[in-house]
């Protein structure tokens, strides 16, 4: 199994994100995307990469984006020839917050873009209430592109609609367990070709509410990614088993990792 979106370079697993891996593994996680969502992040995604013999991405999450400077495109490019380093991103648009203003977030949207064709590398993306600017800006270059997920998707049905038209792989989170807000996503998971999805956990956020018994600490962490797997399976219909061989092959697919990291036992 493979958790596409692990946030490890979080303040909240500074003090044990060796026990973290640990307790994927343990849970039947064989690898994960730690992702980048900054410049110094994305060097400090690839370290732990490095030393935990999995995967990150490179990029500036829009939220981040008035941080973009002159050197950003080259160090990202930089990043981006490690073999652990997989994907350009997270990258994209977020209008729901405005952290950083829409012009600047366009920009680095368009600066890593160009990046991603440049490395040929796929990219990992976000959008959030911003669906026809990032298809606007995307549409044009996907020719070029190779490939791409929309990660943590919470969209419209048109958005799932358009997105899955271009040919983007679809990221369902914890999101998908929460009884107030996940209930769309519990009926638009169900229109996603299997061929097309790919699970994450997007630790240390968006831990399942429906988790039982309840954890006492309210950190996600990429062991509850099975837990995710089994509300797919039960909504869509499909083996548990089978769904977690899909999933996994299509993340092997789009992030051209090796079938080494396919999972040792499947819980």
């Amino acid at each position: 199994m493979i958790d596409i979106g692990v946030n490890l370079t979080s303040s909240q697993f500074s003090e044990d994100w060796r026990a973290v891996n640990e307790r994927a593994q343990a849970a039947g996680v064989s690898t994960m995307l730690i992702t980048g969502t900054s410049v110094n992040d994305s060097v400090q995604a690839q370290a732990l990469a490095q030393q935990l013999g999995c995967y990150s991405t490179a990029g500036v999450h829009p939220h981040n984006a008035s941080q973009w400077q002159p050197n950003s495109n080259t160090i990202l490019q930089t990043l981006l020839k490690s073999p652990h380093v997989v994907a350009v991103g997270e990258c994209g648009l977020d209008y729901d917050r405005n952290f950083s203003t829409p012009e600047a977030q366009r920009y680095a949207f368009q600066q890593q873009l160009e990046i991603a064709v440049s490395v040929g590398k796929p990219l990992f993306l976000h959008c959030r209430e911003a669906h026809d600017d990032f298809l606007r800006m995307l549409k044009p270059l996907w020719p070029s592109l190779h490939g791409g997920v929309l990660h943590c998707f919470t969209g419209s049905d048109k958005a799932l609609e358009e997105c899955l038209e271009l040919g983007l792989y679809i990221g369902i989170t914890g999101w998908l367990c929460d009884e107030r807000r996940g209930q769309l996503l519990q009926q638009q998971v169900r229109r996603i070709p299997l061929s097309r999805l790919l699970l994450e956990t997007d630790a240390p956020y968006l831990l399942p509410r429906d988790l039982s018994p309840k954890p006492k600490s309210r950190r996600n962490e990429p062991m509850y990614l099975p837990h995710i797997a089994r509300r797919v399976a039960e909504l869509t219909g499909t083996a548990f088993d089978e769904l977690v061989a899909q999933t996994s092959e299509n993340a092997r697919r789009l992030f051209h990792i090796p079938a080494s990291s396919a999972p040792a036992n499947m819980l």
